[in-house]
């Protein structure tokens, strides 16, 4: 059953397919996609035929499909206009784990206080001949 090839319908329209269109394109589809998901609820309320109560799931999961790809294009025009600025939007920073975003940098790690680096300079590790 679940081999069947899924008509081709503006619902089952694919994620990589999507990422092709334009902004409008994508609004358009979004709002059949919802017209198409109130009359099969309304369908539903009046005892409608059982495939087109299958079919709102399929719409569902269209109109997520739609709303993710425009994010995720939302979100990557966001990404060129910070790119290469000093500060960046919360939600466009790296999540990592809160331990890793509170880690001290490699610089600070590799800071040392001036009375370490002038102990450094004046007492240098001692050089033995005689190897243990």
């Amino acid at each position: 059953m679940r081999d069947e090839p899924r008509p081709s319908t503006p619902v089952s329209t694919k994620a990589y397919e999507l990422r092709t269109k334009s902004k409008a394109d994508l609004e358009t589809q979004l709002k059949e996609l919802k017209a198409e998901l109130n009359a099969l609820r309304v369908a539903k309320v009046t005892n409608g035929a059982p495939n087109k109560l299958s079919k709102i799931k399929d719409v569902r999961l269209g109109i997520a499909r739609v709303l993710t790809v425009m994010s995720q294009q939302k979100k990557q025009a966001l990404r060129e206009v910070y790119k290469g600025k000093k500060y960046l939007p919360l939600d466009l920073r790296p999540k990592k784990t809160r331990a890793i975003r509170r880690r001290l940098t490699k610089a600070q790690l590799g800071a040392k206080t001036l009375k370490q680096t002038k102990k450094d300079k004046y007492f240098p590790p001692r050089k033995f001949a005689v190897q243990a």
